[in-house]
Order: C-alpha cells, then sequence, then structure tokens
C-alpha cells in the first residue's frame, strides 16, 4: 500500500465518488480493476481511502473507450501498454474470438436463466458484468442484443411471449432501482428524460436515464407517451439544462411536422432526440431543431455533454 499523499498534493487528488461521477464508472468497478486486473494505482490516504490523480482519471476514460471498442477487460492492460501509435494495429489479430467468448457467454447465460424463468442467475449475471464493465458497455453489449434475441424469437417459442415479459418486468424494476440510487446521489445539471407521444417502450430510456445518472446528470424520468407541451413545462419549471426524447415505434406525421418544431421553439434549452427514431428521421428532427442522437448511449452521452457545456 503506498503511504498517503501529502496536503500539497491532496489538492490535485479526487476521491473515488469524484471519479465514478467524471467518468461514468462506478466505484464497485473502479475497486476491481485495481483488485483483479491492476488498471489503475491511486494513492492512499492515511485512513486508506483511495485518490486518483488528473492521469488516473485519463487512464479511466481509456480504460472506459477500449472497453467501448469491445476488448475484454482481461486484456486491456496489454493494450494500455502498447506503444503510443500500435494500440490500435495491434489488437485486432487476437482479440475478436476472446471479445465473442466474453460477451456471447454472458448472454448465453442470461437467455437461459429467462428460460427458465430463473432470477436469481439472471441477476447474477447483470451483477458480474456491471462490477467489471461501465454500464453503457453492459448495457450495449449485453442488454441490448439479449432484448434483440426475446424479440426476435418470442414468435417460435412456446412460451417466448412469456420469456419477453419477464426480462422486460427485471429490467424495469432492476434498472429502476440502480437508477433511483445514482440519482438521489446526483448533483450535475438536470435532463428532463421522456419518450415521444405514442412511443410506450419506456426500456430504452431508463437504460439511457441510468447511464446519465451514472455521470452524474440528474435525469427527470417521465416515462412514455408524453405530450410535448408537457415536456416543455416540466423542463420550464425545474431548470433543465437539455431535453432528451426517445422513441422506437413510427410516430404520427404531426408529431415532428408539428409537436417537435413546437417544443424546440419553446424551451430556451437543447432538444436531443435519440433512439430509432433519430435514425430513420434524422433529417426531419434536425429540421425541427432538436438534435439527432442515434441509438448508440456512449455517443449520445457525449453529445449530450457537448450540448449542455455549450
Amino acid at each position: 500500500m503506498q503511504s498517503g499523499p501529502s496536503p500539497r498534493e491532496e489538492g490535485h487528488l479526487y476521491p473515488i465518488r469524484t471519479v465514478a461521477t467524471l467518468t461514468g464508472v462506478n466505484p464497485v468497478t473502479l475497486r476491481a480493476w485495481e483488485r483483479r486486473y491492476g488498471l489503475v494505482r491511486p494513492r492512499r490516504t492515511g485512513k486508506g481511502h483511495r485518490l486518483y490523480s488528473a492521469d488516473d482519471i485519463e487512464r479511466v476514460r481509456r480504460i472506459v473507450d477500449m472497453l467501448g471498442e469491445g476488448i475484454p477487460v482481461s486484456r486491456v492492460a496489454t493494450a494500455l501498454a502498447a506503444p503510443p501509435g500500435m494500440e490500435r494495429e495491434e489488437r485486432p489479430s487476437e482479440v475478436p474470438a476472446e471479445i465473442a467468448d466474453v460477451w456471447e457467454g454472458y448472454r448465453a447465460r442470461m437467455l437461459d436463466a429467462v428460460a427458465r424463468f430463473a432470477e436469481a442467475p439472471l441477476d447474477a449475471v447483470y451483477s458480474e458484468a456491471l462490477s467489471l464493465y461501465p454500464v453503457d458497455v453492459v448495457t450495449t453489449r449485453l442488454i441490448c442484443p439479449v432484448l434483440a434475441a426475446l424479440g426476435a424469437r418470442w414468435s417460435e417459442r412456446e412460451a417466448g411471449i412469456a420469456e419477453e415479459h419477464f426480462f422486460g418486468v427485471y429490467l424495469r424494476n432492476k434498472v429502476g432501482a440502480r437508477f433511483h440510487h445514482l440519482s438521489t446521489q446526483a448533483s450535475g445539471p438536470r435532463l428532463v428524460a421522456a419518450c415521444l407521444p405514442g412511443e410506450r417502450h419506456e426500456t430504452g430510456l431508463l437504460l439511457f436515464s441510468l447511464s446519465a445518472a451514472a455521470r452524474g446528470y440528474r435525469p427527470i424520468l417521465l416515462g412514455a407517451d408524453l405530450p410535448l407541451e408537457q415536456v416543455a413545462m416540466v423542463a420550464a419549471r425545474t431548470g433543465a439544462r437539455a431535453v432528451v426524447l426517445s422513441g422506437s415505434v413510427e410516430p404520427a406525421p404531426e408529431v415532428l411536422a408539428t409537436a417537435l418544431p413546437a417544443l424546440t421553439a419553446g424551451v430556451r434549452v437543447p432538444v436531443l432526440v435519440g433512439g430509432p427514431v433519430s435514425v430513420r428521421h434524422r433529417a426531419r428532427i434536425e429540421a425541427a431543431g432538436a438534435m439527432a442522437l442515434g441509438q448508440a448511449i456512449q455517443t449520445a452521452l457525449a453529445r449530450i455533454d457537448q450540448a449542455v457545456t455549450g
């Protein structure tokens, strides 16, 4: 164990909660990266509390980027040690099979638990993945593919509809509880988060809000099928710094033609639209004065960071 830093050094060091807010990596994961893989080596206070330097924080961000590209956490140390400029060149030759093994293994275990309607092993897989990977990465490489697999096979399986409903209820409860815990601790900018009118599937919005809360934002989660004039009132009343809308099903013509332009004209903060609708109707969304985020949560959060700070 390293000795505690001097008072002069402490002014340039950050506690683990601050690092979690700045990077979106929860403290449990940061500790696992340190203990199991030696990826980050923070200093310690006299009482053993971890303190991270600006270089440590930048290293954590590099690790997050690598994990987002699909590098397994067990291979990150090797990638970090590669000479500058060679990291990306040296990854493809041996990483893909391991990437597939890691995430395919998680997905297979999760789908097996769903097929048996067994919540304990389902929860064990999700918790294990979250202990090693940031929530954005787990959502992108585990949860979204499992949702897609269940949606694709429900009509072919005797209990396919029940399996899809079982996982949906589990996910709403689990993600909702994690979101509530993080949002009560966050102190960053408020975001109004709602589904477009007519959109009744709020899982994507909930997953996004969890990632936003992990980065210190305070999403005001309004859920499914909300009239956009209500969104404007909430944004004004709460002092939100941005409005984030989610859509997967085809919206009614008047939503993008009339309601969205009225919203962007009526609020003084950026309006951003994510989900499949933002891919299919990017031009119409931008013509309405909003920003199209696409479906990748990490990319969406980066754009929201720019919009809020701008």
